[in-house]
């Protein structure tokens, strides 16, 4: 792949830099304005900024990635990254924006009026954005190796994709902060749409049948590359070899729902996610925001599959090409993620695969921005304006979270280096896609309890949500460790728990917050709290004369 075109990164790093550079002509040093956008971001720019920060290299390179390794397995990706958002429409979106805080943190500190409530939450925040960084540094890595094929500096083409990217989007956030990367996540999403699209529409035009290549597909067992030789993948509910397009070929009935439970709950716990919540206008846009993701997202997700699919009878059968020979053994691709930039290739020659790299490079950078202004609001807001120097200026609080999001950048960075992708491909269906499953774990089995609880349940108490916070932080990262330890095999039922847990740690959280606030003998709910959360419009304004009314007779 070496001397591969590079014109498409220039021209990516070009825009992303005018973007920001705009951005910050019209980026005031403000908490509200760097952390929120001035909570002034429109319906559709925002929906289309979730999606960029939502649709990561997990959802691009990852999705197709494990449709390809596994056939119909790889599907519950799609399936779980999709359907996350229903619960965030139905029960999330309208009370999160509702009570005007800044992020996760703040939403859960307000709501709990606690201090401990919210250290519980930044440190489980804190440790979420950097599980999900580390598989958007990976991805970039394998994406350069692809497309460039050479390092800068000394450095391996993988090495140079995770540093090149750490730079440039660290770059984005610092400049731009909220509205700056509001921009760029929503252009990025554009372009990755457009790209899907474009992919899809070059299949048709050349006579692609979905039903047909998934019927070629299964008609040989399904095989995996593992140190340069091919192995077969045994069905795990029939013990047979695994087909393209039966159930079970990587993951049994209790992995299959063990992975859907843990993507449909993490999504409300992603902080990078949520935050953006918070840039709506109204409670009730941030809904109608959520059903324009749904659509997006789900569009972009079926498309996903359906290249996924065709990538794995395109390169089986081109295999004997030289420049793919040199990334297959025996027409199965070495490492499942170059299956969407393979295709680009297969489909439109060496431009192809300049663009679908392009987007795979927007899809990572946009997240990686929301990451780091996660990271930046918890820490700046959360941490040096509200617990270590609450009378520090907004200005402070702005500088602080920049250097929370570079440091955090450059961790993970380090963690991605250290991984090595090629040893875990016969393991997972994706190796993207199962490390941002760890995060979404995390997230679920953390956060979302305590948020879904905090909203929805008067009798909710700090020291509750406390509980439960760390019960299931630990649960999580405990099981997550032991399934790692003890050997990843996502086919058994117990291994599979343990690397998909919020399936028993959310729960035991839930029930931790419940046990600890029965017994809590502390103040449940602040009534005005409770009505900026749910009451109506009436309300809200009743309870707003209602405090002008009492500041004026002090």
């Amino acid at each position: 792949m070496s001397g591969t075109d590079t014109a498409s990164l220039a021209v990516f790093a070009l825009v992303a830099t005018l973007v920001s550079v705009v951005a910050w002509r019209h980026t005031r040093a403000t908490t509200v304005d760097f952390f929120l956008a001035g909570r002034r971001t429109g319906m559709i720019t925002n929906a289309g900024a979730i999606c960029g920060d939502y649709l990561s290299a997990a959802s691009f390179l990852g999705v197709a990635g494990a449709v390809y390794a596994s056939g119909l397995d790889g599907i519950w990706y799609a399936t779980g990254f999709a359907a996350g958002f229903v619960p965030v429409l139905l029960f999330v979106a309208a009370p999160l924006r509702r009570l005007g805080t800044v992020s996760l943190p703040d939403f859960l500190a307000v709501r709990f009026d606690s201090a401990q409530v919210r250290v519980a939450a930044v440190v489980s925040v804190e440790l979420v954005i950097l599980s999900y960084l580390v598989p958007q540094a990976v991805g970039s890595g394998l994406t350069w190796e692809l497309l460039v094929g050479q390092g800068i500096a000394g450095l391996s083409p993988y090495v140079t994709g995770i540093v090149v990217s750490t730079v440039a989007v660290g770059g984005i956030v610092v400049i731009g902060g909220m509205r700056g990367t509001t921009w760029n996540q929503a252009l990025q999403f554009g372009f990755l749409l457009a790209v899907v699209v474009w992919l899809s529409a070059l299949l048709w035009a050349g006579g692609f049948s979905y039903p047909a290549a998934v019927e070629q597909a299964s008609a040989e067992p399904l095989q995996a590359v593992v140190s340069d030789r091919l192995v077969g993948v045994t069905n795990q509910l029939s013990g047979e070899s695994a087909r393209f397009g039966a159930p079970g070929a990587r993951y049994g009935p209790i992995g299959q729902v063990a992975l859907l439970v843990t993507l449909v709950l993490g999504t409300a716990g992603l902080p990078h996610v949520m935050n953006r919540y918070f840039t709506a206008v109204t409670g009730r846009a941030a809904r109608a925001t959520t059903v324009w993701v749904l659509g997006l997202a789900g569009s972009f997700y079926a498309l996903a599959v359906l290249l996924g699919t065709a990538a794995r009878v395109m390169v089986a059968g081109r295999a004997e090409e030289p420049w793919l020979a040199e990334l297959t053994v025996d027409g199965v691709l070495r490492v499942p993620e170059h299956a969407l930039l393979v295709l680009g290739r297969l489909l439109a020659g060496t431009p192809g695969l300049a663009v679908v790299s392009a987007a795979a490079f927007a899809a990572m950078v946009s997240t990686i921005g929301g990451l780091l202004l996660a990271a930046a609001a918890s820490f700046g807001h959360d941490v040096v304006a509200r617990i270590w120097r609450p009378s520090a200026s907004p200005r402070v609080a702005v500088v602080a979270g920049r250097g929370a999001g570079i440091v955090v950048s450059v961790l993970a960075a380090v963690v991605a280096i250290s991984v090595e992708p090629e040893r875990l491909v016969a393991t997972f269906p994706s190796v993207i896609a199962t490390m941002v499953t760890w995060a979404f774990a995390l997230a679920g089995s953390a956060l979302t309890p305590a948020v879904l609880l905090g909203i929805w349940w008067r009798d909710a108490t700090a020291r509750g949500a406390v509980a439960g916070i760390w019960t299931g932080a630990i649960i999580a990262v405990g099981a997550l460790v032991v399934g790692l330890v003890i050997g990843p095999d996502p086919s058994d039922g117990l291994s599979a728990v343990l690397l998909a847990p919020a399936m028993i740690a959310a729960p035991i959280s839930a029930v931790t917050i419940v046990v600890v606030s029965r017994l809590d003998t502390g103040p449940s709910v602040r009534p005005r709290v409770w009505t900026r959360m749910h009451g109506t419009a009436a309300d809200r304004q009743t309870e707003r004369m209602a405090q002008i009314t009492l500041r004026g007779r002090r």
